[in-house]
């Protein structure tokens, strides 16, 4: 599958004299995604500069000395998505998988996950079994409206930092069912982390949140407590962290004077045979 991403962004800052921007808004090539074409487009860009962070996620650091009153950001990229079930093995770039054994405030386990659990399925049955107990948990907590109330992770985002539409709550919350499934998934010793990117799905696309969790067999395995499923060639990956306080697309400083407008927009380009 061949798919092509528009994603848009427009911050308002207000009159500061000057500002700082940190994007995690480019994906790594893995074995479930091979990038064609990919750009970002901003005031500033042109003199960014780039690295890898501590969890392989590469990053742009751009920053303006007379910035706009309000900002936008255009990422457009072309993918080609290959069904891989979900598993990913050993990414370029990533750090030891120690690393996310490190429990946070936001992935705090909840006890119910664990209980009776069955510890001699194998590392695959319980991540599996483990990803449908937090799906059904995320599904009991839906409030009527439909829509899932907001967590403390994301009630306490730090200044300058965007949330995804996933993580401001928008619809049942990805956000909640990926760092309830990492903090199971620590508690049992077994390296996990938090994942940002998009969602396509049924012709619709949306910034979107799952997990991954470590074999020692087959490396990184993507899990999707939202959907109950392993991650398809719908799921774009963009960032990994501990948690989502770690993976926000924008970092900015001084922090948005409003409310940040924000569109996904993908399209199936994959050619007909």
């Amino acid at each position: 599958m061949k798919l092509t991403i528009r994603h848009l962004l427009t911050l308002p800052l207000g009159a500061p004299s000057r500002s700082v921007a940190h994007l995690l808004l480019t994906p790594s090539v893995t074995a479930q995604q091979k990038v064609e074409q990919w750009s970002i487009s901003m005031p500033g860009m042109e003199g960014a500069s780039t690295f890898r962070d501590g969890f392989g996620n590469r990053a742009h650091l751009v920053t303006q000395v007379r910035p706009d009153s309000e900002i936008t950001i255009a990422v457009t990229g072309r993918i080609e998505m290959i069904d891989k079930a979900g598993i990913l093995g050993r990414l370029d770039h990533d750090p030891m998988p120690a690393v996310f054994r490190r429990a946070t405030a936001a992935t705090a386990v909840d006890p119910a996950l664990l209980a009776d659990l069955a510890r001699d399925a194998g590392r695959i049955g319980i991540l599996h079994e483990l990803m449908s107990r937090t799906h059904e948990m995320a599904t009991r907590e839906l409030e009527p409206s439909g829509r899932q109330s907001q967590s403390q992770g994301e009630a306490g985002t730090e200044a300058g930092q965007l949330q995804s539409q996933e993580e401001r709550g928008a619809g049942d919350s990805a956000t909640d069912a990926a760092q309830a499934f990492v903090g199971a998934v620590r508690a049992l010793g077994i390296p996990a982390r938090f994942v940002r990117g998009y969602l396509f799905e049924d012709g619709n696309a949306e910034v979107h949140c799952w997990a991954e969790a470590w074999d020692d067999g087959l490396g990184w395995i993507g899990f999707d407590p939202r959907l109950n499923l392993c991650p398809t060639t719908g799921h774009i990956r963009i960032a990994c962290g501990l948690d989502a306080g770690g993976t926000p697309a924008v970092r900015m400083i001084p922090a948005p004077t409003g409310a940040v407008s924000e569109t996904v927009e993908i399209e199936d380009q994959t050619p007909s045979t």
